[in-house]
């Protein structure tokens, strides 16, 4: 309902997705992400796009206007408490993305650790005389030093970002 107020309002103001953007110091994706459904504008924001369409929050949330002031104010702050949850719902899956993505990028830094100690580094016997089996070794050698020179800096900044995205109880 929200998504398909904003549109008709925009539209009845004749203004583009980018000139509403525009008024309301976001990117043009961020209004169609709205009018799609695919997100919710911050209570904040709700706020800032009524004085921009010059009309309530309470339009904006579908709400008729012609009730109490009280019940108004009750209507909204019910919808944004409705809204505020769908965002801290989006908060808390993004964060146990981000915690089970760093906890496989630790798993992949230590599995290729394992690996690289295991083989041994077998650019090191190749023959260097033929040039596609140089450039391999070359190329072998180089992943093997960037990757021994980085994963411990990944690999701590990683384990602390496990930590910071650790759920809260």
């Amino acid at each position: 309902m929200l998504n398909e107020n904003i549109k008709a309002l925009r539209k009845s103001k004749g203004l583009s997705q980018q000139e509403l953007a525009v008024k309301l110091n976001v990117v043009r994706q961020t209004i169609s992400k709205w009018e799609q459904g695919l997100s919710v504008p911050s209570s904040d924001m709700l706020i800032f796009i009524s004085e921009v369409f010059e009309t309530p929050v309470s339009t904006l949330l579908g709400e008729t206007v012609a009730e109490t002031e009280v019940d108004g104010l009750k209507a909204i702050s019910e919808k944004l408490e409705v809204v505020n949850l769908q965002l801290a719902q989006r908060k808390t899956t993004r964060r146990k993305v981000l915690h089970w993505l760093l906890i496989s990028l630790c798993a992949a830094i230590v599995i290729i650790s394992a690996v690289l100690i295991t083989i041994n580094s077998p650019y090191l016997g190749w023959d260097y005389s033929s040039p596609e089996t140089a450039v391999l070794g070359v190329a072998f050698h180089s992943l093997e030093w960037l990757f021994v020179r980085t994963a411990p800096v990944i690999f701590i900044f990683a384990i602390i970002g496990i930590f910071l995205t650790k759920k809260k109880e």
